[in-house]
């Protein structure tokens, strides 16, 4: 319920796959805190006040004094010249969450807004009016204004929307639900597009995917274990007690569920497995230890009221500052970006594990299914594996940080900038990248795991873990010749993009 409590990451998640509606409080106390700053507002253009980016030029133009005659045109000024974003669109996902993460903020009241353009925003969101949003050039301060400008200039009408399945002008959609576009009121424009709603939004999605990925991270390990015959006994629980790292310890848990310590296995004549397979738990567990950190980070950007100037209707003050500014989601992505590359560095590590001969324990080399003389001409997972290089790579090359590449913009206004969008952008390439890395070295080790039961009575999982291995099986098949694995590898994608696969629950 906007407007009543706190919004979590899973409420924006819920809107953007449309779980959810976005519904707006309807508590007396809620409408009359954002009347009153609009009404603040409209007492400080009648008294000829000086409000910055409602009686002023935006930004260096700051000194230049605007006509009160002309207080109502600056706003649609504002949405037209910042029209210039340039790359891909978000998608629908994104967009919806990026109008559910700024109606969040313009809720909390400090805006100077009024409940129409509230409501205009819901209703965006109900009847899926999409802006076409392009991804580049936000610097991150003040906030995301070109993308968010898109938003606004949306709400007048005077940008492309995505609507029942068309592309059209926003005038045009809302002209289908018999709406006449917004007439911004001062200062709405600059509530709208100075603020670091696109950003947030995009934090948000790319948490909760960097959660899911760290539990089909750790099912992974499990069954490349199984895979290449490894100790579950690196994972002992009195092994983990000693190093008290809560996330680690959580990984090495789930492990220990997957896996069935036995007596075969702590007496084989391998004492330690590499790394890539030992030390799982204190690879993955960083992750996992700092989530809920940079939950807390972003939940708080996400409920924060991050425009300039703030409003305050009660003390009837205007207070300029930098809320726009996106330090802290550009140094949650930054830091997110580099903790889910080393996820796929791992499993780049564990594929080349799975498919040497020297080191898989007994396995044909790459995996192959072949037997008799078509073995001397198939190559199982050979070109996978290369994929795989190429994927960790570029996840890898992605992980300088964008905060640290500030750059002096707007005549030297927004001299030290965030970069905070461009941190969220490269955080969803790590991510997808990554999940290719994961999502071929599970196939991979799925082959292992069928590979060993062929001369092994059978392998140490458990219950989850096999019916985890049988939902594999029902749509992959032992690759025993040489098959072309894209089309499988996109379907697998989608499966785990779209968290299909029972994983842990805590």
């Amino acid at each position: 319920m906007f407007g009543e409590q706190r919004l979590t990451i899973e409420d924006v998640v819920a809107i953007a796959f449309e779980r959810a509606d976005a519904v707006i409080s309807e508590q007396d106390e809620f409408a009359q805190r954002i009347h009153a700053g609009e009404q603040f507002i409209q007492r400080l253009l009648h008294d000829e006040g000086a409000v910055y980016g409602v009686t002023t030029g935006y930004g260096d133009s700051c000194t230049v004094a605007v006509p009160q005659a002309l207080t109502s045109a600056l706003p649609v000024n504002l949405t037209r010249f910042h029209g210039c974003g340039l790359g891909e669109m978000f998608s629908a996902t994104e967009t919806r969450a990026i109008l559910a993460v700024r109606l969040c903020s313009l809720t909390q009241g400090y805006s100077g807004v009024s409940m129409e353009l509230l409501k205009y925003l819901a209703l965006m969101l109900k009847h899926n009016i999409l802006p076409l949003i392009p991804q580049e050039g936000s610097v991150g301060a003040s906030g995301d204004l070109t993308p968010l400008s898109y938003v606004a200039g949306a709400l007048i009408g005077e940008r492309e929307v995505t609507f029942r399945g068309q592309t059209m002008l926003a005038a045009d959609a809302f002209a289908q639900l018999g709406v006449d576009p917004y007439q911004l009121k001062p200062k709405e424009a600059l509530a709208i597009m100075n603020g670091t709603a696109v950003m947030t939004a995009i934090a948000c999605l790319a948490w909760r995917r960097a959660d899911y990925l760290s539990r089909l991270s750790t099912r992974v390990t499990a069954l490349a274990c199984v895979g290449v015959a490894g100790n579950p006994y690196h994972f002992d629980e009195t092994l983990f007690a000693v190093k008290p790292h809560a996330g680690q310890q959580q990984v090495a848990a789930w492990l220990r569920e997957d896996l069935l310590d036995t007596e075969a296995s702590r007496n084989t004549a391998r004492l330690q497995d590499r790394y890539s397979l030992r030390c799982a738990p204190h690879i993955i567990g960083v992750l996992c230890d700092t989530l809920p950190f940079l939950q807390h980070t972003i939940e708080n950007e996400l409920n924060s009221a991050n425009d300039n100037p703030i409003i305050d209707p009660v003390g009837e003050r205007v207070l300029h500052g930098g809320h726009f500014y996106g330090g802290h989601i550009a140094m949650a992505m930054d830091t997110l970006k580099t903790l889910v590359a080393n996820l796929a560095d791992l499993h780049d590590r564990q594929m080349a594990l799975m498919l040497d001969a020297r080191t898989n324990n007994g396995l044909a080399a790459n995996l192959s299914a072949a037997t008799g003389a078509e073995a001397s001409i198939n190559h199982g997972f050979k070109a996978v594996q290369i994929g795989c290089s190429a994927w960790a790579a570029e996840a890898l090359k992605h992980t300088m940080p964008a905060s640290v590449f500030s750059r002096s913009t707007e005549c030297h206004n927004q001299d030290k900038v965030s970069m905070g969008t461009i941190a969220a952008r490269d955080a969803m390439r790590v991510l997808e990248l990554t999940e290719q890395v994961v999502v071929a070295t599970m196939l991979a080790a799925w082959q292992a795991s069928q590979l060993r039961l062929q001369f092994e009575s059978g392998v140490p999982a458990s219950e989850q873990l096999l019916n985890f291995m049988q939902r594999i099986d029902e749509d992959f098949v032992l690759l025993e010749s040489d098959r072309r694995l894209d089309h499988e590898l996109r379907f697998w994608l989608q499966e785990v993009r779209a968290e299909a696969l029972d994983l842990y629950v805590d």
